[in-house]
C-alpha cells in the first residue's frame, strides 16, 4: 500500500509541467496530409509571392527524393500523411495580450509569458501552432533600426532583405527535414540588427504546439550586421498527447564582423514531440556566435547547432545539456567548421540519463586546410543515474593543416555511493543529495542562462528526477 502511494506521488510530481491543454482553437486548418496541393493551398492562404511558391514546390520534390537520416534514432516509423501542416489560431497578429482569444491568453498566462516580457525582455514573439499570434517590441529598440517580427511579415514588408538571406545557410537540399520545412514553413522569427547597434536586453520567441498530430515548421532568420550585439532567447512547450507531434524547424544566423550573437534555447517539449531541427550560423572575421542549448523533453530529439567560422579570428561556442528519462531519445551535439585563420571553437556537452533514457553526443570539429593556427576543444560529459540508461559519444574530429589543434575529452560516470554517503552524512536526504550532484554537474550550462531561466530549468530537472533514486 505504501509503495503504491509513493509511486502515485512520484508520478504526480514527475508529470510534465506544461502538458495542460485549454482546448483546440483554430480559425483555419488545412486537410491532413502532405502533397503538392496542400503546399499550394498554404502559399495561397498566406498570399505569398510567386517565387516563394516555386521555392516550396522545389523543396517538396527534394523532400520526396531524400531518404531518412542514416544515423541516430530510426525514423522510418514516421508517416508524413498523418500530420496537419497548417493551422491558424487567430485571424491576425495582435500587440496586446488582452486582444488574444481567451484559450490562447490563458495558456500563455500559465506559461508566465506576460510577466517575463514585462521584466526581462526587450521584445517578444509568440507562435501558436503554425502561425504567429502576438508581437511586441520596446520603442527604444525599434528606434535603433532593429527589426523584430515573424518571417511571414518579413517576406511581405522587407522582401529584398528577406530574399537575400532566406535559405542561404540551410538550403532545401541539406537534409530531408530541411526540405520538409522549406516546403511547408510558417511563422517563426525574423531579426535584423543594423551595424553598430547593441541590443541591451534579450529578444524572446515562444513556440507552442497545441494540436494533436500537428506539425510546427517555423523559420528563424537572424541578421546581425558588423559591430553589433544580440541575445535571443527561445522557449518551447506542448500539451501531452498519445500521438506524436512533429517539429522540424530551421534556424539561420548571420554574424557580422566583430559582432556577438548569443542564441539561448530551453527546449521543453512534451514527450510525444519529435524534434528534428537544423540550426546553422556563419561568422565573419572577429565575430562570435554562442549557442546555449538546453534539451529536456521530446520523444526523439535530433539537433546539432553549427558554426561556420568563415572569417579570420571568428569564434564559436556551444554549451548544451541533454536530459533523457524513460521514453526519451536525445541525439544532440554541435558542429564547428573552421575556414578562417586563427579561429577558435569550444563545445561543452553535458548529458544526464535515468529511468532507461538514451542521450548521445554527436558532433563535428572540422579545421580546413586554410584555417591555420586554429583551435577547437570538445568536452563531452555524461552522468548515468541507473543501470537501465544509455549514452554514447560519437565525435568526428578532423584537422587538415599542421598548424592547428583539436582537443577532445569525454567522460561517462555514475553517481557514486561515496558521493551520496558523504552528502547524506551531512544531514541531506538521498534525493536531495542526488539533485545537488546533478545540479553541480550541469553548472557550466546553467550559469550561462538568464536567472529566471536557470531557476526554471533547475525545477524542471528536479521534477523529472523524482523517483530516480534506487
Amino acid at each position: 500500500m505504501k509503495k503504491l502511494k509513493q509511486e502515485k506521488e512520484i508520478k504526480e510530481i514527475s508529470d510534465y509541467k506544461y502538458g495542460f491543454n485549454e482546448g483546440e482553437l483554430s480559425t483555419l486548418k488545412v486537410e491532413r496530409g502532405l502533397n503538392e496541393e496542400i503546399i499550394r493551398q498554404i502559399s495561397k492562404i498566406k498570399e505569398e509571392p510567386e517565387w516563394m511558391l516555386e521555392y516550396r514546390l522545389k523543396s517538396f520534390k527534394e523532400f520526396e527524393s531524400k531518404p531518412q537520416p542514416n544515423f541516430g534514432p530510426d525514423l522510418n516509423f514516421l508517416n508524413f500523411q498523418d500530420y496537419y501542416y497548417y493551422t491558424r489560431g487567430t485571424d491576425g497578429i495582435v500587440d496586446s495580450w488582452d486582444d488574444l482569444p481567451d484559450n490562447i491568453k490563458k495558456t500563455y498566462d500559465r506559461l508566465g509569458i506576460p510577466e517575463a516580457e514585462k521584466n526581462f525582455f526587450a521584445g517578444i514573439n509568440a507562435q501558436w501552432d503554425a502561425t504567429p499570434v502576438y508581437e511586441n517590441m520596446k520603442t527604444s529598440i525599434s528606434e535603433q533600426g532593429v527589426i523584430f517580427t515573424n518571417c511571414d511579415t518579413a517576406l511581405k514588408e522587407y522582401p529584398e532583405l528577406f530574399k537575400k538571406y532566406f535559405g542561404k545557410l540551410v538550403p532545401p537540399g541539406d537534409n530531408k527535414y530541411a526540405a520538409l520545412n522549406s516546403a511547408v514553413w510558417s511563422g517563426g522569427t525574423f531579426i535584423y540588427v543594423p551595424k553598430g547597434v547593441k541590443v541591451e536586453m534579450p529578444l524572446q520567441a515562444y513556440f507552442r504546439i497545441n494540436y494533436q498530430e500537428s506539425g510546427q515548421f517555423e523559420r528563424t532568420l537572424i541578421i546581425v550586421e558588423d559591430d553589433a550585439e544580440l541575445h535571443y532567447v527561445e522557449g518551447c512547450t506542448a500539451p501531452v498527447y498519445s500521438k506524436h507531434n512533429l517539429h522540424a524547424a530551421i534556424v539561420e544566423i548571420f554574424v557580422g564582423k566583430r559582432s556577438h550573437v548569443r542564441y539561448t534555447t530551453v527546449q521543453n517539449w512534451s514527450d510525444n514531440v519529435l524534434n528534428l531541427v537544423t540550426k546553422r550560423s556563419i561568422v565573419e572575421e572577429d565575430g562570435r556566435m554562442e549557442w546555449i542549448d538546453g534539451n529536456i523533453g521530446s520523444k526523439i530529439n535530433m539537433k546539432y547547432p553549427s558554426c561556420i567560422l568563415k572569417g579570420d579570428r571568428a569564434q564559436g561556442d556551444t554549451i548544451s545539456i541533454a536530459v533523457a528519462k524513460k521514453g526519451v531519445y536525445q541525439d544532440a551535439g554541435s558542429k564547428m567548421i573552421h575556414l578562417g585563420k586563427e579561429t577558435k571553437s569550444k563545445i561543452i556537452s553535458k548529458s544526464i540519463t535515468f529511468q532507461g533514457g538514451t542521450a548521445n553526443y554527436r558532433g563535428l570539429a572540422y579545421i580546413g586546410p586554410d584555417a591555420k593556427y586554429s583551435k577547437a576543444r570538445v568536452e563531452c560529459d555524461t552522468l548515468i543515474l541507473d543501470n537501465q540508461s544509455h549514452s554514447d559519444t560519437i565525435p568526428q574530429n578532423k584537422v587538415h593543416n599542421n598548424e592547428s589543434q583539436i582537443e577532445h575529452e569525454a567522460t561517462v560516470s555514475k553517481v557514486s555511493e561515496e558521493q551520496l554517503f558523504y552528502l547524506m552524512s551531512r544531514g541531506i536526504d538521498e534525493q536531495q543529495a542526488l539533485e545537488l550532484i546533478v545540479m553541480g554537474f550541469l553548472e557550466p550550462f546553467t550559469k550561462e542562462l538568464p536567472l529566471e531561466y536557470a531557476v526554471e530549468l533547475n525545477q524542471l530537472i528536479k521534477m523529472d528526477m523524482e523517483g530516480s533514486v534506487g
